[in-house]
Order: structure tokens, then C-alpha cells, then sequence
């Protein structure tokens, strides 16, 4: 429903059912987030109403409003001339004309496409402007499915947690894991795993971050034992990385478990018992530690995994809330090294559950290769607009900078009210619905975000 309000004939007022992200959509606006794409990705398409990029901004906001699948346009967006407005739009394209520009993207799109999201990330992230000097870079790499039907392009039979005999494509991540925000994501066919896509994974992520040698040696790469292997870890050692990884290979390390002389008991899991691998090496490039972890399995033998890295104690310790003086202690060292590859399922493996629950990546396929590689753009997009909103807000609001994905998008963004414009469609008002159990917080943070744009944050009844 456009319900809307004509408070003087150069003033007019809309009900919006996300009023909150229409705040949020001004700032967008006013940064020019979505500049470089409108600049950079020409789809071959003839317009009749509105621009190839223009629909893709029409795709980009109703990912934003928290919609499952591109044929939600209609009921999102459409419907909400305020929140088109708030985002810069004068009206909004139907759902399956957005699907047909989305179809219409070629090899060449999807470059430009890539392009244009490096220019966006340079200028807003805080990934890429990280003090290389003052602390550690972490970079965390995973893979994860991305199931979806027979007739889509690559979908072949792979790894799909849960989901036997299911076909779909892998998507690979790379997060500013102290940030939050995804450096690159590529989408690949459904047998690749992280041993093929590691590498042109970190390659594209030095190109986003601009790293240089000096930026390579203050950057820790976090990966588990799919990119474990020692051509790969050889690989990354030779780039001048630090590397905290699994290794690949289950059988090398329960050969070298064998070793350990002193298992220690982890004290947050006594199952699980760690150990110093006292084995010399030469498999590798650089001087590495290995600790050995083995944990009971159901059939209660012993499972082994082997942890490989070239952190030096002091800085593990520091990277982990420990203190400098614990380097003579051999324990508390090692429970640093294996919680250090711990808390990549507090990084990596978080933000890809937060995409899928929050913005619903498993949920929208296209059968062309070009389309879905385009779509996985928007939705990094939209991943990385939610942190740096949550980041624009979080010193007026520390119960939405506690928040994840999945609340910003429902509970956050969803918030009706009205949002009142003047006769050049500029945002003079939000109104938040004041019944709305965060419109209190979230209307103290937005008040001097918004403060510059002139545009006034105040409490009603919708």
C-alpha cells in the first residue's frame, strides 16, 4: 500500500514500512556507494523505462529490505515509492525486468562488475584502510555451498553439508575478519573446493587491498585444511604471508601425533588434547610450528588434526587476550596457537551463517553463470552496506553494534514510519514508529549521521 500524506504542495509525506532503511538509503545516497557501478557495468540492454543500472539498484535495495528472492521487487520496493525515493530512485522497475538484466550480463559484465565493487570497497571499507603498522591483518578464507537446480550453468555434485547426491555451485569468501566485511567473494562450479579456489581467491584480494610486500608481511592468512596443503601453504609463505592453517593431509598428522611427548588436556573441552609436534621438517619454504590436536570420535578412537604456523608465540599470545610475560610458559602457548585457529569459526564461518539467515544467499539461483555471478556481487554489496551502517551507528547505539545480519535486516531496517520529501525529492524527515522497541536507539544514532543532509530524526505513531 503507497499510503502518503500531502502536508503543503511543495511537502509531501509517504508511509514507508522501512523507514529505518530509508534513513540509512540518504547516507547511501549522499556517499554515492552505488557511483561505480552505474559507471562501470554497461549491460548490453535496450532501455525502455529505466537504465540496466538503475534495475540492479532496484535489486540491490529489496536485498537490503531483507527479501528472499528477486521476485519479491514488487512487494518490497515497488510498493514503497518512500523507500525508493530515500535511495535516490523515482519509481522501480518490475521484478522480471530486473531478472532480465540480471540474464542479460555477460563474461565482460561481470569484470566490470568486479571492478566497480574494488573502487567501492577502497573507498568505504575499513579493511582497506587498516594500520598494517600498528597491528596484524587477518584475512579468513573459506568455502561454502551454494545448492540450487540441475538446468543451472556448472551446478554439478559436490560437498553440500547435510545434502547428499545434491548439486549447486561453491561460493569462496575472504573476510576483513576485524571488520567484518567481505573482501571478495567468486562463485565456482560444485566440485571446486578450497585446494582450486585458494589461490585465485588471495589473488584477487590483493588487488582489492592493494597489497605490497610490506602489507603481506603484517597480514595472516587463517585457512582450514582445505587450503592446507603444503604446495599451497609453500605458495602463500613465498608471497610473504603469515599463515595460520590445518594442514590437508589427515594421515600426516596422525604419522606425527606420534611424536608429541606431552598431550595437554584443553580446558574448555576435555576431549580434545594438544601437543608439540617434535618432528624437524623441511617440507616448507619458512621456519614453521606444528601442534597436533586429536579429539575422540563416536566410535571413541582418536581423531588427529595437525595445525601449521608461523606466527611467533609473543604475537599469538597478544592476537589471542593473552599477555607477553606467558611466552615461557609452553601451555599456554600452545592453547594460544590452537585457539588462534579457533576463532576462525567466530570469523569466516559467522559471516557466511549471517549471509545465508540475514540476506537469504541459498535462496536465490540463476541458471546463467554470468547472472549469479553478478547477483553474488549484490549481495556483498548489501552485506558490507549493513557493517558499515551498523558502524555508522554504533557509538550512539550500542545494543544495534551488538547486532548481526540476520537482526539488522528484521528487526533494524524494518521499521515503519513516514518519510517526508520535498518537491525535488530530497528527504527532509523520518518519522519512526515510536511503539517500535529500537526506535528510541536507532533514532539517537541516526540524528547526527543525518545531520549534515539536514534531514530531521523524530518519534510518531504509524
Amino acid at each position: 500500500m503507497d499510503k502518503s500524506i500531502i502536508i503543503s504542495e511543495s511537502v509531501k509525506a509517504y508511509f514507508s514500512s522501512h523507514a529505518s532503511l530509508a534513513a540509512i538509503g540518504r547516507k547511501v545516497k549522499k556517499l554515492k556507494v552505488f557511483e561505480p557501478i552505474e559507471q562501470k557495468v554497461k549491460i548490453a540492454q535496450k532501455m525502455v523505462k529505466y537504465s540496466p543500472s538503475e534495475k540492479l539498484l532496484d535489486g540491490f535495495i529489496t536485498l537490503l529490505s531483507g527479501a528472499q528472492g528477486m521476485v519479491e521487487v514488487n512487494k518490497r520496493l515497488k510498493a514503497d515509492t518512500g523507500l525508493q525515493r530515500a535511495f535516490g530512485r523515482t519509481g522501480c522497475a518490475e521484478q522480471s525486468v530486473v531478472q532480465d538484466t540480471l540474464d542479460a550480463c555477460t563474461a565482460e559484465n561481470v569484470t566490470q562488475m568486479h571492478q566497480a565493487m574494488e573502487v567501492i570497497f577502497r573507498r568505504n571499507s575499513q579493511t582497506y584502510r587498516h594500520d598494517y603498522q600498528l597491528n596484524w591483518q587477518v584475512l579468513d578464507t573459506d568455502m561454502t555451498g551454494r545448492p540450487c537446480g540441475r538446468k543451472a550453468k556448472f551446478a554439478s555434485k559436490g560437498y553440500f553439508a547435510k545434502q547428499r547426491n545434491r548439486r549447486g555451485r561453491q561460493e569462496g569468501y575472504v573476510i576483513g575478519t576485524w571488520y567484518e566485511e567481505i573482501v571478495v567473494e567468486r562463485i565456482f562450479d560444485g566440485k571446486t573446493q578450497l585446494n582450486k579456489a585458494l589461490r585465485p581467491l588471495i589473488e584477487a584480494s590483493e588487488q582489492v587491498l592493494e597489497m605490497d610486500e610490506r602489507k603481506r608481511q603484517r597480514t595472516i592468512l587463517r585457512i582450514d585444511s582445505g587450503g592446507g596443503s603444503v604446495e599451497d601453504i609453500n605458495w602463500m609463505l613465498e608471497r610473504g604471508y603469515q599463515v595460520q592453517a590445518k594442514d590437508y593431509s589427515g594421515v600426516r598428522a596422525k604419522t606425527l601425533a606420534e611424536s608429541v611427548t606431552d598431550w595437554v588436556t584443553d580446558p574448555c573441552d576435555s576431549g580434545r588434547q594438544i601437543g608439540w609436534v617434535t618432528v624437524e621438517t623441511d617440507l616448507y619454504c619458512r621456519p614453521v610450528k606444528r601442534i597436533a590436536v586429536r579429539c575422540h570420535k563416536k566410535n571413541g578412537h582418536w581423531g588427529y588434526g595437525l595445525i601449521i604456523s608461523t606466527l611467533a608465540p609473543k604475537d599469538v599470545l597478544l592476537l589471542t587476550g593473552g599477555y607477553e610475560q606467558e611466552v615461557d610458559d609452553p601451555t599456554a602457548v600452545l592453547l594460544a596457537y590452537v585457539n588462534f585457529y579457533d576463532e576462525r569459526g567466530g570469523g569466516v564461518e559467522i559471516e557466511i551463517k549471517e549471509d545465508k539467515q540475514g540476506l537469504g544467499t541459498t535462496k536465490r539461483n540463476k541458471r546463467r553463470f554470468e547472472a549469479q555471478q553478478v547477483l553474488v556481487q549484490l549481495e556483498v554489496l548489501a552485506h558490507n552496506v549493513l557493517i558499515w551502517a551498523r558502524k555508522w551507528l554504533a557509538s550512539h547505539c550500542p545494543k544495534i553494534a551488538r547486532l548481526g545480519i540476520k537482526r539488522l535486516v528484521r528487526d533494524v531496517f524494518q521499521m515503519d514510519g513516514y518519510l517526508v520529501f520535498d518537491q525535488t525529492l530530497d528527504l527532509l524527515q523520518v518519522m519512526l514508529n515510536r511503539a517500535d522497541p529500537l526506535a528510541n536507539e536507532l533514532s539517537v544514532g541516526l540524528a547526527p549521521l543525518l545531520a549534515r543532509e539536514q534531514v530531521a530524526i523524530t518519534l510518531g505513531e504509524t
